[in-house]
């Protein structure tokens, strides 16, 4: 019998700049700029009810750094443990290096194969597949 290695979850995290700014808010910035919307139009088209706005000193890998320490400690997890970082994202910190490689600076990890990947809003599911296919062949743990 052929023996399998599974993939987990086992820890989540995320992390959220600023204040929330809700669908109002929008609504009558857009306003005042001569574009009619309503709170009412964007929840029953997108399901956004609020947004968050980073801060211009802030960059993707600066937010992916707070929410891959919320996700380490909630696994109970030291940085070193991991040996792989797939980043799904449309919003690179710049071409290159990749936004992967700056979280694994950022994280002090030494030894771990990071890359972007970058498929718009199906990019989570496509990271969890690709991170499946890096442990089931046993490149990563």
């Amino acid at each position: 019998m052929v023996s399998r290695t599974y993939s987990a979850v086992i820890g989540t995290g995320g992390y959220l700049p600023g204040e929330p700014v809700s669908n109002q808010a929008m609504v009558d910035r857009l306003g005042a700029l001569g574009l009619e919307t309503s709170d009412e139009w964007i929840r029953e088209r997108t399901g956004i009810e609020q947004r968050y706005f980073a801060s211009d000193d802030l960059s993707t890998s600066d937010l992916a750094h707070r929410a891959s320490l919320a996700a380490l400690e909630d696994a109970g997890l030291e940085p070193d443990s991991v040996d792989l970082i797939v980043l799904a994202t449309s919003t690179p910190d710049m071409v290159f290096p990749s936004t992967a490689c700056r979280l694994q600076h950022k994280l002090a990890i030494k030894q771990c194969v990071s890359f972007d990947l970058q498929a718009v809003c199906s990019g989570f599911v496509y990271a969890l597949a690709t991170a499946d296919l890096f442990i089931q062949t046993g490149q990563a743990r």
